[in-house]
């Protein structure tokens, strides 16, 4: 740990200060972004690098700035402040990342919108968010087309390849037309201004905005980057080749990992992003991108990395360009990893996965190489900048080796809030800046975590969070629904399922696809039930009237649906 204590230290490239950040003292860089237009800046050097790579359309960072300093202008023409609200709702495009560094360079907070959400849940994010203008593609608009007009503050839709207005919106392309100025336009931005609002899956039913702050963004990227070169100083990590780096994104870009950890990542150290074709996750596709573009990262899931190593031509490619890849949003199995060590020998020093959340701007703890291999049921120690502590019920720390809630504080987490909910926010902040995850995890002597379980009624699929009360609600809407509750069930690659377990009315002929179908009408595809479980007994509740749901997991092939519905589009 020599190489970080003399990275960090009085003097040293990343020295760590102690600051007050929104009213708590935390470990900040001394020497750092003041807001992403500095980030910016370091693309405007590489003009004439390749930046975005998505089949066949390639831009260069030059050609990618212009593009949105167009887009910047346009949006201004309109009307767009700093401190608005810019929706993005695409899969994962070039214009999805136009887009995003458009609104950062003009202190416009941009909104992702799941990509996977019914009409339902876009229309509450919209609302909530308040966002003025709304940017989407032609599938996305199909399911919002009837809802825009609802949205009081919604002045302006944009639609990707839309030839001609359609009464509701404005062909996209319409975003470049002016002149490029040629430079930034001349906006004050601060680190604390809003830079996203990542919407995460609710525990009361209803999504919360996360804010995501430059200073939270820019902290991950320096974390990222003092561990990046850490690892580096004692022969570790990536290795250099003589290709540019690249990154394949695999998740998507509207997650904190895809855009934080990823996408700000890539553009920050001049890689190159490989963008998949949108649509459902092609192991075939991806293997062959990677030889083509000589990708050498690859993050993801862990659903993603077995769909690759478990893919029946994976000898037929040529993927030895690889040299790092990361994953979290779910444990790993140690399988798994075993799995990726001997077929891609090239990243055994870098292989790594990581903990975090939408609140703590990705990455809050990494663990990599060897220290990998020898914990694979760890999530690594706190990365720079950040501390982690054990808490009980009131809010107590913990000794080491204790289970107990996991907490958080740091600059990666000091957001601003859930955006109009400061009950919201208040219940998960603590005096000092602690940040109560949710999870169960205990921390051992030498700070290594370990997630034992979620206090949150949640489950995790392929790395996305399925609140469980979220889908009861839709469940209980049924009108033959008497009860219902939702648990996970293991599985080998998605790391869990969703079943639900349902009592029908006395007389109900209601059938599994009639269940799915309802929930299916309300809610993205990953929070639909694979399983249907229906039980004539009322469900068993202890005597506070909770629903015990360890006596409800039981067997995952319950009135499975199918095998097909199981492998969800990645993208």
């Amino acid at each position: 740990m020599s190489a970080v204590a003399d990275l960090v230290g009085p003097g040293g490239q990343y020295e760590i200060v102690v600051e007050d950040v929104l009213g708590a003292d935390l470990q900040v860089y001394k020497n750092r972004f003041a807001s992403m237009r500095d980030v910016i800046a370091i693309g405007d050097a590489r003009a004439d690098v390749d930046w975005l790579v998505q089949g066949d359309r390639r831009l260069t960072f030059g050609e990618h700035n212009a593009l949105t300093r167009k887009v910047a202008v346009a949006l201004t023409d309109l009307g767009v402040e700093r401190g608005d609200r810019v929706a993005i709702l695409t899969a994962n495009t070039i214009e999805w990342v136009v887009m995003f560094w458009a609104c950062a360079g003009m202190g416009v907070a941009a909104v992702p919108l799941n990509a996977w959400w019914k009409a339902e849940e876009l229309e509450f994010a919209l609302r909530d968010s308040g966002a003025k203008v709304l940017f989407c593609d032609p599938k996305r608009w199909a399911i919002v087309h009837d809802i825009v007009e609802t949205i009081p503050t919604l002045e302006h839709v944009y639609v990707m390849d839309l030839d001609e207005p359609d009464g509701k919106a404005q062909p996209g392309v319409d975003l470049l037309a002016p002149e490029d100025p040629g430079a930034l336009l001349d906006v004050t931005v601060e680190e604390d201004d809003i830079l996203a609002i990542l919407y995460t899956s609710g525990t009361t039913g209803k999504p919360k905005g996360a804010t995501i702050t430059h200073r939270q963004a820019l902290a991950n990227l320096m974390n990222l980057a003092l561990g990046s070169q850490a690892n580096a100083a004692m022969g570790k990590g990536e290795q250099r080749t003589e290709h540019q780096a690249a990154a394949l994104l695999i998740v998507p870009l509207f997650h904190v990992t895809g855009t934080c950890s990823t996408m700000i990542v890539a553009y920050a150290g001049g890689s190159k992003l490989v963008l998949m074709p949108p649509g459902r996750f092609d192991a075939d596709h991806a293997m062959a991108t990677i030889e083509r573009e000589k990708v050498s990262s690859i993050g993801g899931v862990p659903t993603v990395m077995w769909r690759i190593v478990e893919a029946d031509n994976f000898a037929d490619y040529d993927l030895s360009s690889v040299t790092r890849i990361g994953y979290g949003g779910a444990p790993a199995a140690p399988e798994l990893v075993e799995r990726i060590k001997a077929s891609f020998p090239h990243v055994r020093s870098s292989l790594s996965t990581a903990y975090g959340l939408t609140e703590s701007a990705s990455v809050a703890t990494a663990i990599s190489g060897d220290e990998y291999f020898a914990r694979p049921d760890s999530v690594g120690r706190p990365v720079p900048t950040v501390e982690a502590m054990v808490i009980d019920d009131e809010g107590t720390p913990q000794p080491a080796n204790t289970t107990g809630e996991l907490a958080l504080r740091g600059p990666t987490i000091m957001m601003r809030g859930y955006w109009n909910r400061a009950d919201a926010t208040d219940a998960v902040f603590l005096p000092g800046g602690w940040f109560r995850t949710g999870d169960i995890a205990r921390i051992d002597d030498d700070g290594f975590v370990y997630l034992v379980d979620r206090a949150k009624d949640m489950i995790i699929r392929a790395g996305e969070n399925v609140y469980c009360v979220e889908v009861e609600h839709i469940l209980h809407d049924h009108p033959d629904v008497l009860d219902a509750a939702l648990v996970g069930v293991p599985h080998r690659t998605l790391g869990e399922e969703v079943k639900a377990v349902v009592q029908l009315r006395k007389g109900s002929t209601a059938t599994v696809e009639d269940i799915r179908s309802h929930c299916a009408q309300h809610l993205a595809g990953f929070k639909v039930p694979e399983y249907v479980e229906f039980r004539e007994e009322p469900l068993p509740r202890n005597p506070a009237g909770k629903i015990l749901k360890q006596l409800l997991r039981g067997d995952a092939a319950a009135s499975a649906f199918s095998e097909a519905a199981a492998d969800d589009a990645v993208l």
